[in-house]
């Protein structure tokens, strides 16, 4: 009997024992990534960019909230939100609680899908399957029916209020201590929003930095940002692959991106160019998937220095 029936009970015993560390510790378990990226002039002080992505608040979600205030402690030169911030559409509030020390500093913004549209339940293993099989979400198509519209206007508008600007297909700039950092956005390519021709035409030749934001890092819009000379393009959505395999990496992405790509820092070539690109694996989950497994919940703090 043991012969027979003990083996399955062990890998039973070992998967529950996963579940409880991924839904019970590691969604929590928050942390913050430290990267040095060198793409200023030479002679120009290193920048601090903390980078927040992929928040999904949901009510209630205390612990998240004190992490994300407790940011400001970095005193950031300024932030980066790379969309995703709504996991509920009742969340807005304790979103800009979450991000109220932050909004003291410069910032900028992109939005994600789920700052949109809210999740619906679904079914992990179809989920799986289908983003192995290339197969990424909404695509652009209709909301299906049933589809929770979220107040994603109430945070555009207390992110512009508190200055940050809006990059969703747009340009914009910020100035620090004389610094002038020039910014490009895009809409999210994950819902078929990102409009690249309202901001092609490259980095801007009288700023000290230009740095290019988008939520999900699609090939076409790094493509697009590299072959146009940004240095540096900063993204999230894909959740670092959210369930990782130690030793091996992200299974999927939810984007055609690699998945040796799916969080960190790397970089990509378009048009005999390269940038840097930095992919947060962000520091919350889908509402109805709270797991995370080798892949803890994050914010980065980029210490842009001078190239070599």
């Amino acid at each position: 009997m043991r012969a027979r029936y003990g083996v399955p009970l062990s890998l039973a015993a070992v998967g529950a024992a996963g579940l409880v560390y991924a839904a019970g510790f590691e969604v929590r378990s928050f942390r913050l990534r430290r990267v040095t990226v060198p793409v200023l002039p030479r002679g120009m002080r290193p920048l601090r960019v903390l980078q927040v992505s992929d928040i999904h608040m949901v009510s209630g979600q205390r612990k998240k909230q004190r992490w994300l205030q407790s940011l400001a402690g970095l005193r950031p030169d300024f932030v980066v939100n790379t969309g995703d911030n709504l996991s509920d559409p009742e969340g807005v509030p304790e979103t800009l609680d979450a991000l109220g020390p932050l909004m003291d500093f410069p910032g900028a913004y992109v939005f994600g899908s789920n700052d949109y549209y809210g999740p619906r339940p679904r079914n992990p293993a179809r989920y799986l399957v289908e983003k192995v099989q290339g197969r990424h979400g909404l695509n652009g198509n209709a909301p299906a029916v049933g589809v929770v519209h979220n107040p994603w206007e109430d945070l555009r508008d207390a992110f512009d209020a508190a200055g940050w600007v809006n990059l969703s297909n747009a340009r914009g700039h910020l100035k620090l201590d004389g610094a002038e950092i020039a910014l490009a956005g895009l809409d999210d390519p994950h819902i078929k929003r990102d409009r690249y021709a309202e901001v092609a035409g490259g980095p801007e030749a009288d700023a000290d930095l230009s740095l290019a934001v988008v939520h999900a890092p699609y090939v076409r819009s790094l493509d697009a940002f590299t072959a146009d000379g940004y240095p540096l393009v900063l993204a999230g959505h894909t959740h670092g692959g959210q369930l990782r395999v130690p030793f091996y990496g992200a299974l999927v992405t939810n984007c055609d991106i690699d998945t040796q790509r799916a969080r960190g820092l790397s970089t990509h070539t378009a048009d005999g160019r390269t940038s840097y690109l930095h992919v947060s694996a962000g520091c919350g989950t889908n509402r109805y998937t709270p797991v995370r497994f080798a892949c803890p919940p994050e914010a980065t703090l980029l210490t842009l220095t001078a190239r070599d």
